[in-house]
């Protein structure tokens, strides 16, 4: 499974631009996040679909996107990661 190029990602703008608003992230280089410098959400394209790999514990959890729903999953999956760490005690 490639990592999405231009034209994957040029479907996602919307989605990408729901992300972009998130608190605590940063995209160094399109559709590639990172929080407290290291990755957390990237993207990747298939013949299946369109899937996205978020930083959700130790691990990367792989969520499809081809539909409305999905995406709203993946953003509310983000959210859900950046609020725990939020809440966390920093070291």
């Amino acid at each position: 499974m490639k990592h999405a190029g231009p034209q994957a990602l040029a479907i996602l703008e919307a989605l990408l631009g729901q992300l972009r608003r998130l608190p605590g992230i940063v995209e160094k280089k399109p559709g590639v996040f990172y929080r407290r410098g290291r990755a957390f959400l990237h993207f990747h394209e298939d013949p299946a679909g369109l899937f996205a790999d978020l930083k959700t514990g130790e691990e990367f959890e792989r969520f499809a996107l081809n539909s409305a729903r999905e995406r709203d999953a993946l953003v509310r999956a983000a959210r859900q990661v950046l609020s725990n760490a939020a809440a966390e005690p920093r070291t």
